[in-house]
């Protein structure tokens, strides 16, 4: 039997049902004995005697699995006899087991001492003397010469010879794939020449696809590829990606090589400029390969455009010569998005450094993109993803320092071509856009704003927040730290502001006297606008954006009522914005901070404050008769359907009249009151914990809060809930439900996933919190084992969700219980807890307003933990908290502070306790020597994921996020104390720094160089950034020197660095007058920041070419057997086209024509056909030009096709009206054969 067949009789054993039947059906026995026959190994080689003997464990395993699933899953259902049957089957299939296993590990220990190098390396050199022999073709000497192969090369593609060929090199890829060494034993230019014939077009596609794979296996290093490339083989590859999409194999194997050369073969010297590596294609496989990224149907065109980009990042010179830069920019304005984003972020790296900068024409190739907007006008509805997708693009762009000065050049000639596009009258378009504005000003858009834009009234749209909670007061605008993003987002509200936003948005408001949803989206954006003016932007600066000058002429225009009514609803709109933006908006109260006493809401705070202690003491005096009437309004007594119970006399009488003892003794022992009300509570009612949990019943839980608060306030309440109350029991055994320990799990417990998501159920846990903040409800807690139950579920993996609500809800104010649950949770078992409890105790500590030290020390635990992502979080939770000087003092009496870095070292006890201990002068020099260029790619990083909104990986969704605040750097931390500036100064360092700056401020070459000067660069910015430390920068006088590098460097992301270095210093008043008196008022620049440097770009093919398919056209004119073809579609259709217009602009090339027409025969039509082809008038001055211009015409193009048509001059005479003139031969397009030179 063979393999084959030996396969198919296992198709269908091993199934339950087959082990169940197998005993009455004596033909599956039989085959079961079949399919275990060992004697299918005999004259197997050992690949398929290993293949069977898998196939055997395989199908054991099936059976031993079924037969335990009969017996553990129908146990009770099967008889005696069939049990004893599924049984014998389990025993017969742990026996086929073992007895496979044994011959598995007999078979593979001699194939193991086979596989040594020697033996796979003869192999390998047998299968390629084999490939070489049938590679041999010896020319019979009975061919006919009429015949073009001779029978003996006819052989060498007959299918014996192919199948042989294949099977040599599948052989000999399997030994390169098991051993590595072996393929830097063989030499690959004797298998390229051996593998040549399989690579014929007579061979099968298979067999060439084999080629290509057997080829890039042979690549190991860059002197293999090196030798390939000496190899004939770049016209087979440009033959086999021409092919169409029915050789799918043959052009995956063939790009695959492709992709291997280049990872394997390109050379990038580290210490030369970004993108001028070397990549070893040539340019025939080049713009073979680009034909390929330029199809759009071609499957494998989103593979080559991504090829493509990594060959442009490796050697910009490579893509750009054969044409490929015009093929990716295409695709960057066309998409798909995917790849679209892929490009942006590869042209913006390419844009930075001048040196690959000059092969882009400025004002015209990636401006590319901004057609889609701009020619957005009267496209239809499918346009409109599209055009989302561009500004997804622009704004990636715009949050570069590459991107954002490029679209500054010209006098911010593209950012006024994206503003212009809010004038047009299309109403989609203009709505993307403005979302475009308002994502790049990083402008959030609570739910509120739907309502402004649709037109309603804000003071209607929400209620104002209860002022009688204690959270909910207004914070006070506080002097904020440095923010980086606040920094970039003022420079784009200064760009956008002066290329005339607000006037664009003003047009916006003329278009109607109504007023639209676009329009007062508009209006909100420049609202919005004017916020961030007055926050961001100096006040000189801010004053004139707050002018909005066009606004107040419409205003202000009684001549055309339309005009003023469309000023005054536009001011109106904001003014009503701004009075209510404090209100809506949910203000957090910071940390320590007292809210404001001279606030509008202080007295409107107090006032409620006055009404709420009225009411409670009325609540107090009340008499028998009017409590037992409150009661019984309740509907409580009558009914036990609360949708029936007066909720606002019920909640009257919980914060009123039950504070007092008398009438709480009442409620309990006379009237039954509260039993029946806490009955209500109880989670075994099922009538509380069945509600289903939405904003409306939201009040139920408040109500339950607020009654044990009640019961907690007098001693009768105590002891109700203590004795002759089972809310409590009923919960301890409720969270016991959950125990795994606990005996038979419920079906349906209390606090399962779907109730507590879904019903009230979860307001059990804030009521327990209610609980926790008196010490008589922690004595309740502890009487009913409540935290008992609390530490068995802090155990329990799948209830993730009911331990972060118990750390959330529980209050930490007493010592005691609640601690130690938090301190459990801290260090649980799993990471994911660990990680909510480190972040709910640094929120803790953050907004407490003194400092605890029980607190401290439990973050110090999480500083051993052994989960990376625990450590970096508490770390972080250290330093914002350590910013309180009480918190610190606090921490320095309990911990080590070298725990941490830097986060003491800003005040002077701090910094003194870390220098005595020497760990200043230790991490001093770590920074000096390697930790400064960590901190530039960190910091870059975080800017990158803060200003372009990479997504956040699932394992950082508790780490605190970068929030635009500069990170500390070690030297500006030494700088802020006294000491460190004397130890600075000791130490030297700041003078090297200085003498680095001047050294290579305007390098543009060495990468390496480049990213050391940025080092320097922050670290000066942020010695600079404190008062202790500007006066090393004064003395060095390094200011002006850092200027004229933000104005001045070619290399852009060092301008941004400049930029953002300069906005450090200016962070001090002395620093921000200094850098005015430069000229350079606090973060925003000066004008000649934002200028790019002009530069040539580099002369593309694309540029030469069109001059010499114009004159090729041209010339085939002249050829009567295609002329009327070329008169109507060559010149005319490369007219039409927007590359060509400037050719037929050109002096040159007109003077070009005009000799041809003179030294060649053109038919009178042609000649004036040729002169209207040109917007050009003949004169003296036009005919001096072009007779110097045209010698500097590019004869040839490098190994490109020009004309097949125009033929070469003769050497000797001819019959025709031409002439032979030596200077023709010159002028005239030559034609030659792709991939060949004249050699």
């Amino acid at each position: 039997m063979t393999v084959d067949r030996s396969f198919e009789a296992f198709q269908d054993v091993g199934s339950p049902t087959h082990v169940v039947l197998s005993s009455a059906n004596s033909t599956t026995s039989n085959e079961l004995d079949s399919v275990f026959d060992f004697s299918h190994l005999e004259g197997k080689d050992a690949g398929k005697q290993l293949a069977i003997l898998n196939h055997m464990m395989g199908k054991a395993v099936s059976i031993k699995e079924g037969a335990e699933a009969v017996l553990n899953g129908n146990a009770a259902q099967l008889t005696d006899a069939l049990r004893q049957q599924v049984q014998s089957e389990l025993d017969t299939a742990e026996g086929r087991i073992e007895a496979i296993s044994h011959r598995l590990e007999q078979h593979r220990r001699p194939v193991d001492d086979r596989d040594d190098f020697r033996t796979i390396l003869q192999q390998a050199r047998g299968h390629v003397r084999t490939l070489i022999s049938l590679s041999r073709s010896v020319t019979s000497p009975t061919a006919s010469q009429g015949t073009s192969t001779s029978p003996q090369a006819t052989s060498l593609y007959d299918p014996e010879t192919t199948r042989a060929r294949i099977d040599a090199m599948t052989k000999l890829i399997g030994l390169l794939q098991r051993n590595l060494r072996v393929q830097y034993e063989l030499d690959v230019v004797q298998v390229a020449n051996a593998i040549i014939p399989a690579l014929s077009k007579r061979s099968t596609q298979f067999s060439r696809a084999t080629a290509y794979r057997l080829v890039r296996y042979m690549l190991v290093d860059t002197e293999s590829v090196k030798r390939l490339h000496e190899q004939p083989l770049d016209w087979f590859v440009v033959r086999s990606l021409a092919l169409d999409n029915k050789h799918t194999v043959e052009k995956e194997q063939v790009i695959k090589l492709i992709r291997a050369i280049v990872t394997i073969g390109s050379q990038n010297d580290s210490n030369r400029a970004s993108c001028t590596g070397t990549v070893p294609l040539s340019e025939r496989v080049m713009r073979a390969f680009i034909a390929v990224a330029e199809q759009l149907d071609d499957p494998f065109r989103f593979v080559a455009i991504q090829t493509l980009t990594e060959i442009m990042l490796i050697d910009i010179q490579c893509v750009a010569k054969a044409g490929g830069m015009r093929v990716l920019l295409q695709t960057l304005s066309e998409g798909p998005p995917a790849l679209a984003s892929l490009l942006n972020q590869a042209f913006l790296y390419i844009i930075d450094s001048p040196s690959t900068r000059k092969y882009f024409r400025p004002g015209k190739d990636l401006e590319i993109m901004l057609s889609g907007i701009t020619d957005a006008y009267g496209k239809d509805s499918d346009h409109q993803q599209r055009l989302k997708d561009i500004c997804r693009s622009i704004v990636c762009m715009l949050r570069t320092w590459s991107g954002f000065m490029y679209f500054c050049m010209d006098d911010m000639r593209a950012i006024r071509s994206l503003i212009d596009t809010l004038r047009i009258p299309s109403l989609e378009p203009r709505e993307i856009v403005l979302d475009m504005f308002f994502e790049l000003l990083n402008i959030k858009t609570p739910a509120w704003y739907n309502a402004f834009i649709s037109g309603r009234r804000l003071t209607v749209y929400r209620k104002s927040r209860q002022v009688s909670e204690p959270n909910a007061d207004v914070q006070q605008r506080q002097p904020e730290p440095l923010r980086l993003t606040d920094q970039y987002i003022a420079l784009l509200v200064l760009v956008f502001t002066r290329a005339g936003l607000l006037e664009a948005l003003t047009s916006m408001f003329q278009e109607t006297t109504t007023g639209s949803n676009l329009s007062r989206k508009g209006t909100l954006l420049m609202a919005e606008v004017l916020q961030l003016a007055n926050k961001v932007l100096p006040l000189s600066l801010a004053a004139k954006i707050q002018l909005v000058s066009e606004v107040f002429k419409l205003a202000s225009d009684y001549k055309r009522g339309e005009h003023r009514i469309i000023g005054t609803s536009a001011l109106s709109s904001i003014d009503s914005f701004n009075r209510n933006r404090t209100r809506l908006e949910t203000a957090v109260v910071a940390a320590g901070n007292r809210p404001r006493a001279n606030s509008v809401e202080d007295a409107i705070r107090r006032g409620q404050r006055q009404v709420e202690q009225v009411r409670i003491k009325m609540g107090l005096q009340m008499d028998d008769k009017t409590f037992q009437a409150a009661l019984l309004e309740t509907q409580v007594m009558l009914t036990k359907d609360h949708y029936k119970w007066n909720f606002e006399t019920l909640q009257d009488l919980i914060e009123g009249p039950l504070l007092n003892p008398k009438r709480m003794e009442e409620a309990i022992k006379l009237s039954r009151f509260l039993r029946r009300l806490m009955n209500f509570f109880h989670p075994f009612s099922h009538r509380f914990s069945d509600i289903e949990r939405n904003k409306t019943n939201m009040r139920w839980v408040k109500l339950g809060c607020t009654l044990l608060t009640t019961l907690l306030a007098s001693p009768d309440g105590q002891r109700f809930l203590a004795s002759e109350d089972d809310l409590l029991n009923q919960l301890t055994r409720s969270f016991a439900q959950l125990d795994p320990f606990n005996g038979t799990p419920e079906s349906d417990p209390i606090f399962s996933k779907k109730r507590v998501s879904d019903t009230l159920t979860y307001g059990y846990l804030e009521m327990l919190g209610t609980l926790s903040k008196h010490k008589e409800g922690i004595e309740l807690m502890e009487k009913a084992r409540l935290f008992t139950a609390f530490y068995h579920l802090s155990e329990l993996r799948s209830r993730e969700d009911l331990i972060k609500g118990i750390i959330e809800n529980i209050d930490y104010s007493i010592d005691g219980h609640p601690r130690i649950v938090l301190s459990k949770a801290l260090t649980s078992s799993y990471k994911h807890i660990r990680l909510y409890a480190t972040k709910h105790l640094g929120e803790m500590i953050l907004h407490s307003p003194t400092a605890n030290t029980w607190t401290l020390r439990l973050l110090l635990t999480q500083l051993y933990d052994p989960a990376m992502e625990v450590c970096q979080l508490a770390t972080q939770f250290l330093e914002e908290a350590c910013e309180s000087v009480d918190i610190l003092h606090s921490w320095l009496r309990c911990s080590q502070p070298w725990t941490t870095l830097g986060i003491f070292m800003s005040t002077p006890v701090g910094f003194r306790y870390l220098f005595d201990s020497g760990y200043i002068d230790r991490e001093m020099d770590i920074w000096f020597h390697e930790r400064n260029i960590h901190y530039v790619v960190e910091i870059e990083v975080w800017l990158a994921k803060t200003m372009e909104f990479i997504p956040v990986d699932e394992r950082t969704i508790y780490s605190k996020s970068f929030d635009g605040v500069v990170p500390p750097h070690f030297f500006g931390e030494v700088a802020k104390t006294e000491l460190g500036c004397q130890i600075l100064h000791e130490k030297g360092h700041f003078p090297e720094f200085s003498l680095f700056i001047r050294q290579h401020g305007h390098e543009k070459e060495d990468p390496e160089l480049i990213l050391k000067l940025k080092s320097i660069l922050w670290t000066v910015g942020n010695i600079g950034s404190s008062t202790g430390g500007l006066p090393f920068l004064e003395e060095e006088d390094i200011i002006p020197v850092i200027l004229e590098i933000a104005e001045q460097s070619q290399v852009l992301s060092v301008r941004g660095t400049c930029f953002f270095v300069l906005g450090l210093i200016s962070s001090t008043p002395q620093g921000a007058e200094i850098l005015s008196d430069y000229g350079w008022e606090a973060h925003c620049p000066r004008s000649g920041f934002r200028r790019i440097p002009a530069w040539d770009p580099v002369p593309s093919y694309g540029e030469i070419s069109s001059e010499i398919e114009v004159t090729t056209a041209i010339s085939n004119l002249s050829n009567t057997v295609i002329a009327a073809t070329a008169s109507r579609h060559w010149p005319s259709s490369l007219k039409s086209r927007p590359e060509y217009q400037s050719v037929f602009s050109s002096v040159p090339v007109f003077y070009r024509a005009l000799y041809m027409i003179s030294t060649s025969r053109y038919r009178l039509p042609v000649r004036r056909y040729v002169f209207d082809l040109f917007d050009i008038d003949l004169d003296e001055d036009v005919l001096r030009t072009g007779a110097s211009g045209s010698r500097a015409m590019p004869q040839q193009p490098n190994s490109r096709v020009v004309s097949v048509l125009f033929a070469a001059p003769r050497t000797h005479g001819s019959e025709s009206d031409e002439e032979d003139d030596p200077h023709l031969d010159k002028l005239r397009p030559k034609s030659t054969i792709v991939g060949f030179t004249n050699d």
